[in-house]
């Protein structure tokens, strides 16, 4: 399977002496995030040919600046949600600036082709299909793909969209497979998964004094015992995330003998109830809640944990699924074994008995055997970790 860093898209095979490729986002760094993480990816590969096209973000300045391709941002303002109205507005707002600044660019730059860095804000993308004489690939996620399903309009034009591309960039075969069932076209169809970035963690990331300090750092940060299971989840505290799950099993971890701490790396607005959960359960000394930690610092996070877990599920009322998960990635990275859902793009980032198990996350029971099979066997922990390893290197 191909994956983001060796991928050499066959219909772009001419050599440049200037940009000619126009990446669109309308998230990217420094907003940290798996899409915003895959489309820096994807600039990296061919800097000398790349523009991007993005919006706003605090600290973009800075960031811009030592980048080796050439950055051009619309204005994002603070749009209030004015009763679900805000998102609308939000939307329309970049589609307009991002079809505005790809037609001023043209004339700046004469690109060839436009990658699309996701599903959203589409409608632009078709226009300037018809306006530019240009090619364009359209990268797909996950969430991208719901968003169209809500609307037979939407859904139609999105199909019209796929239909026109050249080809489309899905980030995982489920990504690819959903695609296909959900929508009708018959353009090229690649699969290329997220791979972890080295530089985003520093050499540190494999210096094993600087990670053996870390871990114990970290360890005596919340007060956890240097001989406790740490289990480790990153990411947004959405009810999707399944971090709920975790919690659950704690009180049956101990009532093992096993002195078990858990770690939530992210934040969201599900913190208040994720935290009255754990005080529920009389748990507030074993659940600790890092807030945002940065990419350098996560770093020492994974060095801190033995587990990473995160439980996925398809959550129906906010239309949203997990497309990848790099975070798996980036636990096997670390050498951590990894629990996870059999559920989305997952089993592209978790194979099951190689570096990580997966489970049903509606099967209470999976869930709790997994985590008691990992926590009590540290001679498997080390095996799957170590498989984990290799795959984040080897891709």
């Amino acid at each position: 399977m191909q994956n983001l860093s060796s991928f050499k898209n066959t219909a772009i095979k001419e050599k440049t002496s200037s940009p000619d490729i126009l990446v669109v986002s309308r998230t990217f760094f420094p907003k940290e995030g798996g899409i915003e993480e895959y489309v820096y990816n994807r600039c990296l590969q061919n800097p000398e040919r790349t523009i991007l096209l993005t919006a706003t973000f605090a600290g973009y300045q800075d960031f811009d600046l030592n980048q080796e391709f050439p950055v051009h941002r619309w204005y994002l303002p603070k749009i209030p949600r004015l009763f679900g109205l805000g998102a609308i507005i939000k939307q329309i707002w970049n589609m307009f600036w991002s079809f505005f600044l790809a037609i001023k660019l043209y004339f700046r730059y004469r690109y060839n082709y436009i990658e699309w860095g996701h599903g959203y804000d589409f409608p632009a993308i078709l226009l300037l299909s018809y306006i530019l004489p240009i090619k364009f690939f359209i990268y797909v996620h996950g969430n991208d793909i719901l968003c169209p399903l809500r609307n037979p309009i939407l859904k139609k034009l999105f199909e019209f969209t796929l239909q026109r591309s050249t080809g489309i960039i899905c980030n995982s075969s489920f990504t690819r497979d959903y695609l296909s069932e959900k929508f009708n076209f018959n353009s090229p169809t690649y699969v290329i998964n997220p791979v972890v970035r080295a530089e985003k963690f520093g050499n540190n990331a494999k210096n094993q004094q600087y990670l053996e300090n870390a871990r114990l750092n970290i360890r005596k940060k919340y007060n956890i015992p240097e001989n406790a299971i740490v289990i480790l989840s990153v990411g947004r505290l959405v009810k999707r995330k399944g971090f709920g799950k975790v919690i659950d099993n704690i009180n049956q971890l101990l009532d093992l003998g096993l002195d078990i701490h858990y770690i939530i790396c992210g934040r969201g607005k599900m913190q208040s109830e994720l935290e009255q959960k754990a005080s529920q359960l009389q748990l507030t000394q074993r659940v600790h809640f890092a807030g945002f930690v940065t990419d350098a610092d996560l770093t020492d996070y994974y060095a801190a944990c033995d587990i990473f877990a995160m439980l996925t599920f398809f959550d129906a009322q906010s239309a949203s699924i997990e497309g990848f998960g790099i975070v798996y990635a980036e636990a096997g990275y670390f050498g951590k074994p990894v629990i996870a859902s059999r559920i989305g793009g997952v089993e592209d980032a978790v194979h099951h008995e190689e570096n990580g198990l997966l489970v049903n996350p509606d099967s209470p029971e999976e869930i709790s055997q997994a985590l008691i099979r990992l926590c009590e066997d540290k001679q498997l922990r080390e095996k799957l970790g170590s498989k984990g390893m290799e795959l984040a290197v080897r891709s």
